[in-house]
């Protein structure tokens, strides 16, 4: 799955600037698989201030060819406290796969909307420009996720969401469908600052001739410094 840029905060966390490195099994954003299942090595960077603002960006590589990047991306985002137990925040981010052949046509730049309610529950909606593909409306997302705390540093995790197509299929059963459904399952081992992540994969997208498939289950470990 793709590393998130907004690292988790924690009680020792005193400096604005954090990070966070992983290794996973695939790259997987929305339902559509970024590169082919294999390790694929990841970094990210952020600034947070007290008043709410923070910028981050991250990096991924297929770890058999480091030196050549599969996907960048950059988020400058808002976050306010609505009441003890939610939360909103607003970001706007730029996606960019300058090793990812014919899904380049994916460059895109997104502005979204979350509300949290107390880290456990996430509902964002969100609406994308295709930076290549011209001609097109903003196409809209629906994401929802849960984190539920468990025993011992273990967590569930889950989420669903919709998507329009950022390029619609052309041909039979254009007008009919122009978006999908996806989502996943798994659990999560968070020590310290490391973290450890396997989640099974759904997606009911038409996948691309050019696409990799997305392997079923994928797993992520990560350290935040």
């Amino acid at each position: 799955m793709a590393l998130i840029l907004a690292s988790p905060a924690t009680d020792a966390q005193t400096s604005p600037l954090t990070g966070t490195f992983a290794l996973s099994s695939q790259l997987v954003d929305r339902g559509m698989a970024i590169t082919p299942p294999g390790p694929v090595l990841q970094g990210a960077i952020n600034w947070t201030s007290p008043s709410g603002w923070s910028a981050g960006v991250s990096a991924s590589a297929q770890a058999r060819t480091p030196r050549g990047f599969v996907s960048f991306v950059a988020q400058v985002a808002h976050s306010w406290s609505l009441a003890t137990d939610w939360q909103m925040q607003a970001n706007l981010l730029d996606y960019r796969y300058p090793s990812h052949g014919r899904g380049r046509t994916y460059d895109r730049t997104e502005l979204g909307v979350s509300w949290i309610y107390r880290d456990v529950l996430t509902f964002g909606v969100s609406a994308s420009h295709l930076n290549r593909y011209g001609g097109q409306r903003p196409r809209g997302a629906a994401d929802l996720g849960l984190h539920w705390p468990l025993a011992r540093g273990f967590s569930l995790s889950a989420s669903a969401g919709a998507a329009q197509e950022l390029v619609p299929p052309r041909g039979a059963g254009y007008e009919r469908r122009n978006h999908y459904y996806y989502g996943h399952a798994g659990l999560t081992w968070d020590n310290g600052p490391w973290r450890i992540e396997v989640a099974h994969i759904t997606s009911n997208r038409d996948r691309r001739a050019f696409q990799p498939e997305i392997s079923p289950w994928t797993a992520t470990v990560s350290r935040a410094f």
